[in-house]
């Protein structure tokens, strides 16, 4: 289903809008379209696809570049048919080794109905897992200039993985966003930091606004996190992993007890049916 351009447009506006407020606001990430469908019915104002959803999803190991971009774009458009919400996409590198690929993606994720989407510098090397900051700040520049073509605002966000890969080396971290936000991103992100001493550090170093993911070794409240001066916090893979949690705990309990108490912990069939029935709000 091919998105109505005035809805993608009114979408793309309201997904802009949400980082010009004081208060920092919660992208919740789902992995399909019922959690898409269930996270926009509890009231969250915007969604992030999410990688390592999908992979786990698909059955696959997140950050080795083995979901390929169709798969992602399908899981995108999914989601964005789900929900009236605005929808951004973590494209994770692109799918691209070169720029004119970058641009592309940018543009098909446009035409999967996504009105953001970030883009990464991580390579899913293991060996050498994160690119050089000429090459991937020329990538988020390509990435910025397909965006700034589209007819609605497209809000690119660029990531930093440093600390995803255990380089945790803050004042390179900045110096990446920095080089990241003079290529034109909207929104910056360096997932992983590691307290609110670098998210702050962060904070005053960029000027557009910061992403951050929530969780981490000593989890901070949104307001927490508004305070050190985030715009927007993103869950990540953290909601699929929750399920994929309670799935493994009852799973373990039936194998290793034989017991089926987890099923009166479980929504009544009922329930999910009602919600999976509703359809969004327009």
């Amino acid at each position: 289903m091919q998105l109505d351009p005035q809805d993608q447009y009114r979408r793309a506006v309201a997904f802009a809008r949400l980082h010009e407020g004081e208060r920092a606001f919660v992208m919740a990430n789902a992995w399909d379209a019922g959690s898409a469908l269930l996270l926009g019915q509890l009231g969250f104002p915007a969604l992030g696809t999410t990688s390592a959803g999908l992979a786990f999803g698909l059955g696959r190991a997140d950050g080795a570049n083995l979901v390929r971009r169709d798969e992602a774009l399908a899981n995108a458009r999914s989601i964005v048919a789900a929900t009236a919400l605005p929808v951004s996409g973590d494209l994770e590198s692109c799918y691209a080794d070169c720029a004119e690929e970058v641009a592309r993606t940018v543009r098909l994720a446009a035409d999967a109905g996504l009105v953001g989407a970030s883009i990464e510098d991580a390579t899913g090397d293991p060996g050498d897992p994160v690119r050089p900051l000429r090459e991937a700040a020329d990538r988020v520049a390509a990435a910025v200039d397909a965006a700034r073509a589209l007819p609605f605002p497209f809000t690119l966000t660029a990531r930093a993985e440093n600390h995803l890969h255990g380089r945790d080396d803050l004042k390179d971290t900045i110096a990446r966003l920095q080089a990241y936000e003079e290529a034109g991103a909207d929104v910056l992100y360096a997932p992983a930091l590691p307290d609110a001493d670098a998210i702050r550090a962060v904070r005053a170093a960029v000027g557009k606004p910061l992403n951050v993911l929530a969780g981490g070794r000593a989890p901070l409240s949104v307001d927490e996190l508004s305070a050190c001066g985030a715009t927007r916090i993103s869950v990540g893979s953290a909601f699929a992993r929750a399920a994929l949690g309670g799935f493994l705990q009852a799973a373990r309990e039936v194998r290793d007890q034989g017991t089926f108490s987890f099923t009166g912990q479980a929504p009544a069939h009922g329930e999910i049916n009602h919600l999976m029935a509703a359809r969004p709000p327009a």
